[in-house]
């Protein structure tokens, strides 16, 4: 799939820093990174590479201490809380190695309740969300309720309820068995032919397979 020309999704220099008493860490290292609509990129690298900081910085959960992150041609960098939040809710859904689900609610409702957070947008009811990522089944019960697998698929439920611009996901299928695995990067696929740019920060080799494009971090920087 060929990238669109004025990216979806933009990074330009990167630096993240992490400080523990008198040491430093330098966890980015002038990243940048441009994503179209209908791309999928794999970053992938060792343990402690920073891809995990990357995502975070690219959603707007961390701020980088230089460089900035463009989404839909808005600025998510360097703005408060609440602005970056609007951003998010907007434009990216975001798929976590766990936590994607509120304990207190159902399926269906953590995907409701995403959904509440944009009222005015056009989306896809949940039970038909549920469907197409294979836990229609499990719209009632609770996350404590579903296998690994069931997690899996009803995170991704919740990370595309609002229909995303941008969809980033931090090992995806880390813990699925094989069937799942396919199952779920069939559905990021799909959700890549409909226009989503994807970046996925995986270890899989099935995942960088299905990829556009594959980047490799090391020590905060390009490969």
């Amino acid at each position: 799939m060929t990238a669109s020309v004025t990216p979806v999704l933009s990074s330009r220099s990167l630096y993240r820093f992490f400080r523990a008493g008198e040491e430093e860490t330098c966890a980015l290292q002038g990243v940048g990174l441009d994503v179209g609509a209908g791309e999928t990129v794999a970053v992938t690298g060792p343990s402690g590479s920073g891809k995990t900081t990357l995502l975070n910085c690219l959603a707007g959960l961390d701020e980088p201490d230089g460089g900035a992150v463009t989404v839909a041609g808005e600025r998510l960098s360097h703005r408060p809380e609440r602005e970056r939040g609007r951003i998010r809710a907007q434009h990216i859904g975001i798929v976590f190695q766990s936590g994607n689900l509120l304990e207190h609610l159902t399926v269906r409702d953590n995907v409701a309740l995403v959904q509440s957070l944009v009222p005015a947008r056009p989306r896809v009811p949940p039970q038909v969300l549920l469907e197409r990522t294979g836990i229609a089944h499990r719209a009632g019960a609770l996350p404590r309720q579903l296998s690994g697998g069931e997690a899996a698929r009803a995170g991704l439920a919740v990370a595309l309820a609002n229909t995303p611009g941008v969809l980033l996901a931090d090992e995806p299928t880390g813990e699925v068995d094989g069937e799942t695995e396919r199952r779920l990067l069939a559905l990021l696929r799909e959700r890549a032919e409909e226009g989503t740019a994807v970046v996925v920060v995986t270890h899989s080799r099935a995942v960088a397979a299905v990829a556009d494009r594959v980047l490799r971090l090391r020590d905060g920087r390009w490969t």
